[in-house]
Parts: structure tokens; C-alpha cells; sequence
């Protein structure tokens, strides 16, 4: 039997795993509270299964699983735009683990029977060791089977989200007053311009989204441009939209993985946010691929999310479980290094992260605008996994853990010409 001398307060716990206090208001279901009492931001545990959640998953994903099933409330922001939060939580919350007989005598306080860990939200994907039943990681089953979790949400969702563009990566601001559609034709034509493509040349667009870049490709370059995903909604989207805008004889969006793609001696090929999915140990066949299939003096334009380092290390829980199942992130210096490895020779790297910022600031607009057809389309479980998500990432972008980098690369003719001016020509 618990005594008086033994029981510990929700409040106390937090306070001894956070010695430098909590930004926020915090208060429990068991009347204990901490944080300052005037902050806006109040957070609030309400029953006993979000303390189990967050006792039998420490760190983000026992947080995340009560938000998600209700058990933990958290007024003074919007669920679309929980940003503040989110910058609190990463640039002034300090976690300190607790010693062994600390963290004993708080479980003792709280109570034994909180360690029996609650079923998961559902809309929590599988653990990785359930994924095996999937596949090997980054096999063809389980890579589809990752896609489809993420992509095959809701197109509609999408377009609330990403607006008329559809386009779910990183923008490209021509100046800090542009608007998100201004900032994503930007970022396409910079790619196009990159590539220097023109008239008649071939596209390949690997992991198309709702292809954004062949249509503009085709659109305004003339370019004969193929797209694949591995998401049937984004083909499906896809199709339409090149019908609508009557590019049927230059653009094609294919539902297909990208190792499959038969056709070869490509001019040009765009990678735009698919390296996230390969897998660090896929990059040597996945830039095989892409050298194989382009044409001798052809390039590639490949853009993704990286780290600020190439030290490996796990995109957490929440990522992993809510957003990008089996996603892995590494440094620029790692992707290039195998791209030349592959036999591509690299011309040059950018470093966009502030321009993710942006951009994630302006889906974060959008889903709090359309918040309630959000809500609608897909439930307020899943539009609040995207709010603090999004959020979330922006905060990581600004704090530099994470960057967004483009590089250009070649494939060299045999007489090694790689068929580029002496100064780069996409800055004009």
C-alpha cells in the first residue's frame, strides 16, 4: 500500500527530470502544477492513461501518443501552429535523466500500475521490428508500404496544406516578402535552370510528388518530361493536373518505382526529396541507377533534406512512427561522397535550410486556415499529428538540425568533358 510519505506528484516528477524549470504552465489531473502561472501557453494532463503513455515512452512519442488520443490539452495555441510551443520545448526545455533510485521512487509515487503501456493511438504506424513482417528495410514491399502511410493521406489534405502548387518540399524564396506559390515556381525553375534544360531534351523526375517538377519542366522549357511515384493518389493527381493543363504530349506521371524505369539516355534527371527514402545504405544502386540512365554530359539536380553533420543517427520516434516511416537523414558530405563514388562528378552544393524555415511557416499558415476542412477531411487526430509536425520541423530547421541541400552533379562524356560553361549560368 502507497503511503503519504511515498506518493510523488505529476508536478514533482516533471520538476525533478527538468531542473531548470518548464517555460509553460503545467498542470495534472492529480491538482499538482509548475511553470510560471502567467505563461499563455498552458499544458494540461488530464487522466491517468496519458501519464502511462508518457511513463512507458519517454521523450517525444509518449508526449505525442496523449496529444493525439486527448489526454494531454494544451490551450493558449492553435493545434494548426503550435510553433511557440515547439520553439520552447527545443530551445529551453532541458530533460536531465534521473538516477536510478530518482526515477524508482517516482514510479513508485506515481504508481506501479502506470507502467502498463496503453494500446497506441491508430494512427501510429508499426514499430520497426512489425515492419520486418513488411519486408526488409528499404525493400520494394516496404518501401511502398512507408509511402502509402505518409502520401496517401488525402490529396485533398494536401491541397489545404501545400496550396495550389501541391508541391511537398522545400521552396525557394526569391526575396523574405514572396509568397509560398511564388517560392515553389521559384525553387522548380531553379532546378530547371540548373539543368540547364531545354526544348526537346528528356526529363526524369524520380519520386515525382504531384508533379510539380514535370509539369513545369514540360510548361515552360518544352522539356519531354517522365515522372514516378511510388504513391497511386500522387499519380493519380498528377495525371490529372497534366490533363487540365494539356501537357498530355510532353508530360507523363507514371505509379512506378523509380528502380523500375526501363527508358535510358536521359538529358536530365531530378531527384526532389526522394534520398530521404532511399536509405543511407541504398545510395550506391540508387546513384548507379541515376548515372546508368542518364546519357554521357546529362545531370542531375538531387535535393533533399540532410544533417548538419554525417555522424548517423535515428530521426526519432515521432518521425518515425507519425510521418516518414524507415525516413533516414544524413549529411551533404556523405551524399555527395557516394554520388562520386557512383561515378558522378559533383559541380556544385547549396545549402537552402533557412528556405525550409519559410516554407514551413507558410503549410503551417495553410493548415491553420483550412483547419476545420482539414479536420473534416481527415479527423483531428491526424491534422494535429501534421500541426506539430510541422512546427516541429521548422523549429529543427532554424536550430540547424537539420538542412536541406541541393547538388549538381554530371555524368562525364568518355573523353571526361562535362559539358559546362566556365561560370554558372543559373544565377542570371
Amino acid at each position: 500500500m502507497t503511503t503519504l510519505a511515498t506518493q510523488v506528484s505529476i508536478a514533482d516528477a516533471l520538476t525533478t527530470v527538468t531542473p531548470d524549470g518548464l517555460p509553460f504552465r503545467f498542470t495534472a489531473y492529480d491538482g499538482s502544477a509548475t511553470g510560471p502561472e502567467d505563461s499563455p501557453i498552458h499544458m494540461h494532463l488530464a487522466s491517468e492513461r496519458g501519464l502511462s503513455y508518457v511513463l512507458t515512452a519517454p521523450g517525444d512519442l509518449g508526449l505525442v501518443r496523449a496529444y493525439v488520443m486527448g489526454d494531454l490539452e494544451i490551450t493558449g495555441i492553435h493545434p494548426a501552429n503550435p510553433y511557440e510551443l515547439m520553439r520552447m520545448m527545443l530551445n529551453q526545455l532541458h530533460f536531465e535523466r534521473p538516477t536510478t533510485a530518482e526515477a524508482l521512487r517516482i514510479v513508485r509515487g506515481l504508481g506501479w500500475s502506470h507502467l502498463k503501456p496503453p494500446p497506441p493511438p491508430p494512427q501510429e504506424h508499426l514499430p520497426k521490428w512489425r515492419r520486418a513482417f513488411e519486408g526488409l528495410r528499404h525493400s520494394r514491399t516496404r518501401d511502398k508500404a512507408a509511402i502509402h502511410h505518409h502520401y496517401d493521406v488525402s490529396n485533398t489534405f494536401y491541397e489545404w496544406i501545400l496550396g495550389p502548387s501541391m508541391t511537398y518540399t522545400c521552396a525557394v524564396y526569391p526575396s523574405a516578402d514572396a509568397t509560398l506559390e511564388q517560392a515553389q515556381y521559384e525553387k522548380y525553375d531553379l532546378v530547371a535552370r540548373k539543368l540547364d534544360l531545354k526544348a526537346g531534351q528528356r526529363l526524369l523526375d524520380v519520386g515525382c510528388g504531384w508533379g510539380g517538377m514535370v509539369r513545369h519542366a514540360a510548361r515552360e522549357y518544352g522539356v519531354r518530361a517522365l515522372g514516378v511515384t511510388l504513391s497511386s493518389a500522387q499519380a493519380e493527381w498528377a495525371s490529372e493536373a497534366i490533363k487540365r493543363e494539356g501537357l498530355e504530349d510532353l508530360a507523363e506521371v507514371r505509379f512506378l518505382d523509380y528502380r523500375d524505369v526501363p527508358e535510358r539516355d536521359f538529358d536530365a534527371i531530378s531527384s526532389i526529396g526522394l534520398t530521404e527514402h532511399i536509405g543511407v545504405r541504398n545510395y550506391p544502386s540508387y546513384f548507379g541507377f541515376l548515372l546508368d540512365r542518364l546519357k554521357p554530359g546529362g545531370r542531375l539536380l538531387n535535393h533533399c533534406i540532410t544533417r548538419p553533420d554525417n555522424r548517423f543517427r535515428s530521426t526519432g520516434a515521432f518521425i518515425d512512427r507519425y510521418i516518414f516511416p524507415d525516413g533516414e537523414l544524413i549529411g551533404s558530405g556523405r551524399i555527395i561522397a557516394e554520388a562520386q563514388d557512383a561515378g558522378f562528378e559533383v559541380r556544385h552544393s547549396e545549402n537552402l535550410r533557412e528556405h525550409y524555415a519559410l516554407t514551413l511557416a507558410a503549410w503551417s499558415d495553410n493548415l491553420q486556415t483550412h483547419w476545420d476542412e482539414a479536420v473534416a477531411e481527415v479527423g483531428h487526430p491526424i491534422a494535429k499529428i501534421w500541426g506539430l509536425y510541422l512546427a516541429a520541423c521548422r523549429v529543427g530547421f532554424e536550430r540547424n538540425n537539420t538542412q536541406l541541400h541541393q547538388f549538381l552533379a554530371v555524368k562525364l562524356d568518355p573523353n571526361h568533358n562535362a559539358h559546362f560553361p566556365l561560370r554558372p549560368t543559373w544565377l542570371t
